[in-house]
Order: C-alpha cells, then sequence, then structure tokens
C-alpha cells in the first residue's frame, strides 16, 4: 500500500502522521514542544531548543514508521509548521542560538524601530504583512544587536520546518509561505527584497531561495534514514506555513471559500487571485500572501486563541492540577460542561483574549488580555462561557475584517484545527457569527496538508484539487440560533468597546513588566 507522510511542527506538539492516498490516518506518534526560558532575570525570554526539535520529531518519525507492516511503503513525506520561528547556522550547519519563539517579548524594541524607520505602509507595501514583535527579521536584529559574534559566524538562517527539512536531507530550502512572516519577501516577484534586506542589514546570502510549496528539497539521507526509520532515499517535498497547508486538505483554495484555522492561533483566511495591496487592507489587519496553493493568493487576520484555554486549564481549571489522573485527562469535557451551566452573556462577564497583544482588525502588540465584570455572583463557569465567547468576539472582528478587504460574505465557513473537537466552541461561534460552520472529517488537517504536497510531487495525484477532491468527507454543520445570534450582536457591541477603553492602561502595565 502506498502512503504519504506529514510532519507538523506545531507550538505544543510535534506529530508525524503517516496517510493513506484516501487521506485515511495509516499510523502516527507525537512529541510534545516545550519552550524554555532561556534568561533567569527575564521570564519573557521564551526560545525552543534545536535539539529538543530534531530530536522529538525524529523520535516520532521513527514510533510512526515502526507501527506500518511490511507492505506499507511511505512514497513521499513533506513538513509544514509554525513559521517564523528561526535558527542560526554556522557553516557546518549546527546551530549557533536557540529558535527565538513567538511567545518571546525581547524583540519589543526591534519591532518599534521597524516601525519608525520603515513603517507600516512600505511594510505592507512590499511583503503584504503587519510587523508582528516575532516577526523573523525582528530576531535576526536582536542577533546582530547582542550576539554580534554569533550573528557574524551565521551561514544560513532557517525557519522551523526548513531546520526539519534540513536535518532531513542535508538541503537549504524554504518556500514562499514560510518565507513571507520574515517580513522580508517582495509579494509581487516572490523573492527576497534587496530594500527591506537593506534596511535591516541582513546580507541575502544567509537566507534560501523561496519555492513554491510542493518542490522537490531531496532525498533523505543515510544519517536521517537511521535517525527516523525512514528508507534511504525517500522523497521529501517542500511543505510550508501550517495553516495554509491545513487549507489544501479543506479544499480551501478557491476564491470566495472561507477557511476559519483555530488551534494555538486562530486566522480567518479567505484565497485571492492577484496582489492588489492597498493601504485599506493594512488598516484593518490584514496580511497578503502567497497560498500554499500554486499561483493562489490568500487574504486573512488573525490573533491567539486556543493557548488561551491551555493557560486557563493548566493555572485555574477545575482542579488546577490539584485532581486526580483520571479527572485530568477528562478536563476538557469536564471544562465545557461547565461553560454550559452558565448562561449566554456569561452572567455579564466579558474576556477580552489578547494575551499576546492584538493584530486584527487592531494592530497592538500591547494589549493584554481580561476579564470584565467581576461581581460576587460571579461563577467559574461564567469564566469558562466567558472565555469562550470572547475567543468568538474575536473571531467574528476578524471575519469582518477579512469580508471588508476582500469585498464578499461569508455565507458559510469552513473549520479545521485542534479546536474543531470542541462542540460546544463549534456551536458557539456558529451562534456568535450568525453563520454555519462546517467542520470536514480530516484528522489532524496541517500535517494531512503536507501529505498531499508531497503525494501531489510524487505524482500520486494529478494536482492539489484532485487531492482535495480524493480525500474529502463532509463531516458536521453547526447551524447559528438566530435567537442567540441577535443576543450576542448585542454583546459584541459591548466587546468591540472594551479594546479601546483598556488600550491606555494596557500599554503602561505592558511597558513596566513584559517589554524587553
Amino acid at each position: 500500500m502506498d502512503c504519504l507522510l506529514g510532519i507538523d511542527i506545531g507550538s505544543t506538539s510535534m506529530k508525524a502522521v503517516v496517510y493513506d492516498i484516501q487521506g485515511n490516518m495509516v499510523s502516527h506518534a507525537s512529541r510534545p514542544q516545550v519552550s524554555v526560558a532561556n534568561n533567569a532575570e527575564r521570564p519573557n525570554w521564551q526560545v525552543y531548543l534545536p535539539e529538543n526539535i530534531w530530536d522529538g520529531i525524529a523520535d516520532a518519525i521513527h514510533e510512526a514508521v515502526a507501527q506500518l507492516d511490511s507492505q506499507t511503503h511511505i512514497r513521499a513525506a513533506a513538513v509544514t509548521g509554525l513559521g517564523a520561528d528561526a535558527v542560526p547556522l554556522d557553516e557546518h550547519g549546527a546551530p549557533l542560538y536557540p529558535f527565538i519563539n513567538w511567545l518571546c517579548t525581547r524583540t519589543t524594541p526591534q519591532f518599534e524601530w521597524w516601525v519608525q524607520n520603515v513603517g507600516l505602509d512600505k511594510t505592507f507595501e512590499i511583503s503584504g504583512w503587519q510587523p508582528f514583535v516575532w516577526s523573523t527579521v525582528l530576531r535576526f536584529m536582536w542577533l546582530q544587536e547582542h550576539e554580534p559574534e554569533l550573528a557574524r559566524r551565521t551561514h544560513k538562517w532557517l525557519v522551523v520546518e526548513d531546520f526539519v527539512n534540513y536535518q532531513l536531507t542535508g538541503k537549504y530550502s524554504t518556500d514562499y509561505t514560510d518565507a513571507s512572516p520574515t517580513l522580508l519577501l517582495d509579494q509581487r516577484t516572490l523573492t527576497w527584497s534587496d530594500e527591506l534586506l537593506g534596511l535591516a542589514g541582513i546580507d541575502r546570502s544567509v537566507l534560501p531561495t523561496p519555492q513554491p510549496s510542493g518542490s522537490f528539497i531531496g532525498e533523505i539521507t543515510e544519517q536521517a534514514a537511521r535517525r527516523t526509520g525512514l528508507p534511504l532515499g525517500t522523497p521529501i517535498f517542500q511543505g510550508g506555513h501550517d495553516y495554509l497547508v491545513g487549507a489544501l486538505a479543506a479544499g480551501a483554495i478557491s476564491p470566495g471559500v472561507f477557511l476559519d484555522v483555530t488551534g494555538t492561533w486562530e486566522l480567518v483566511i479567505t484565497p485571492t487571485v492577484g496582489t492588489t495591496i492597498t493601504p485599506g487592507l493594512r488598516e484593518r489587519g490584514l496580511t497578503l500572501e502567497a497560498h500554499a496553493a500554486p499561483g493562489i493568493y490568500c487574504l486573512w487576520g488573525g490573533g491567539t486563541a486556543a493557548s488561551m484555554l491551555e493557560w486557563y486549564k493548566d493555572q485555574i481549571g477545575l482542579g488546577a492540577g490539584r485532581d486526580t489522573a483520571e479527572a485530568q485527562a477528562n478536563i476538557w469535557t469536564r471544562l465545557m460542561d461547565e461553560a454550559r451551566a452558565s448562561s449566554p452573556g456569561a452572567n455579564g462577564i466579558f474576556f477580552l483574549p489578547h494575551f499576546n497583544g492584538t493584530a486584527c482588525p487592531d494592530l497592538d502588540p500591547r494589549s493584554l488580555g481580561a476579564f470584565l465584570g467581576l461581581n460576587d455572583t460571579t461563577r467559574q463557569s461564567d469564566l469558562v462561557r466567558a472565555m469562550i465567547e470572547g475567543l468568538d468576539y474575536g473571531f467574528l472582528n476578524m471575519l469582518q475584517a477579512v469580508e471588508g478587504g476582500a469585498g464578499q460574505t461569508a455565507d458559510k465557513i469552513i473549520a479545521i484545527g485542534g479546536a474543531i473537537r470542541n462542540e460546544f466552541w463549534m456551536q458557539n461561534k456558529a451562534d456568535v457569527s450568525g453563520r454555519p460552520i462546517h467542520v470536514p472529517e480530516i484528522e489532524e488537517a496541517t500535517a494531512l496538508g503536507a501529505a498531499l504536497l508531497a503525494g501531489t510531487g510524487v505524482g500520486l495525484y494529478r494536482d492539489l484539487e484532485d487531492a482535495a477532491q480524493r480525500i474529502h468527507k463532509p463531516g458536521r454543520i453547526f447551524e447559528p440560533n438566530p435567537k442567540l445570534t441577535s443576543l450576542y450582536a448585542e454583546f459584541f457591541d459591548i466587546y468591540r468597546d472594551i479594546y479601546q477603553s483598556l488600550r491606555g492602561l494596557n500599554a503602561r502595565i505592558y511597558d513596566r513588566f513584559r517589554a524587553g
């Protein structure tokens, strides 16, 4: 039986998933991703260790491969992942410094320099992106300023998935979707921008040449074959940034389709054609970039999402780590049951989901999270429900921005990501937005999208449209409750005022406790 391997390097876990040609999961394994504070005096300085990433995913691949019988053959593989987080390598391919990850705030001064000296308009006009505190170019600049000797010795910068591809093949590579969040890719030419490179003081030679997702990188090396259990010579194809690779598995590669990807981050995406980059898109907090599908671009808005629920689960939860192992295993079911016990509107409690700032429709890295409306009748169930509702108000905010930027209305929304397993969340998303939420039957959409790129590259599918049709399985539709949608429209008006009301205070708190 011919199979394909999708490798997904996420911010909470690293997965290796083997699929048959119809998109059915054959085997899988995972390892946890660990964020490390690498400066005791600065807990906000967070990194991923390169050795942990390679060892973790190599072990996961080995375990997934070991589950296969002798009649199952992995024809090809591709890697997807969280993008943006990058590692500097020396001339021998050895890491010089860990991945500064997306949770780290050390690059706040570089972000401010970029906004003041490069500017939002120029950045967007060339790259199609908004600058974020975690934008890759700012990590480059931080290393140049604080570790100049390491910066001088840097031979190549590779984002997470490109680092894994290098470990597998010994080849330096990247694709358009992973090059985009560096802020250095010219979206019109899909090449590195000499102007932005010059402003950042970065030599083009340290960056791999961008190519389309699905491009052939190389065959797995003898050393990587021994480490992972993959057959020597297995072809490795270029994957890409996780949310766009996941869109392939959902079939969201045609203009007019709206996709919601909800995991650690939430993004609302719609494919588009051409690169009509206008200030109006930037002002809505949107990003325009090349898609993982060939010849297609996409428009999206996003922000952090499930990471805040993970925080609540770990720090407060229903037992906050004090329950039995059995109770902890069922914690998500228990939390959602708790949320259902509260009424729509969460007894007047509102949650601002800005733990990592906000980007769409307002670009503000200094915004912080908040619960509002707390009083002596507030119950734990109100807090849980308020978090879900706050995330869905944030989703509706992003959806309206994307609709306005695209000049189209989303009559329905396809949803993928880890959150689709949470029925309460999906139903509330439909009720808040007033749109049907379609959840296709997909096992690990981002890993499957990577497998489809590999399968198309090796010739098992005619093209990505053929691949998406071959693996498509209709799932569940969450229809909105019109009465609740009307009620939530009233609450949404309150939600939209919260950010502006807290903006100044949050900036003062951020500058005192989190900046740098």
